[in-house]
């Protein structure tokens, strides 16, 4: 569990400063469950980087209600 110091810490990081967040960090910055960010997610084409990472100009595409284009989407194929 998250304390909530921790919480209203990363909030502000995640809102102001990072270009890319942890999973933990989107679902704060989006201020969805697990089960609804994933959902949204899925929804619009947003997907974690390869480094485990998403890009916040996607999310805030998917929270604006645009879909994610896959000109957006890196992936490297292995």
């Amino acid at each position: 569990m998250i304390k909530r110091d921790d919480l209203i810490l990363m909030k502000a990081v995640a809102i102001c400063f990072k270009p890319f967040l942890k999973p933990e960090e989107a679902l704060i910055y989006c201020n969805l469950g697990r089960t609804q960010f994933a959902k949204n997610c899925e929804e619009y084409g947003v997907y974690k980087s390869n480094t485990g990472y998403y890009k916040k100009e996607d999310i805030d595409k998917m929270l604006s209600g645009e879909l994610v284009t896959t000109s957006s989407i890196k992936l490297k194929v292995a």
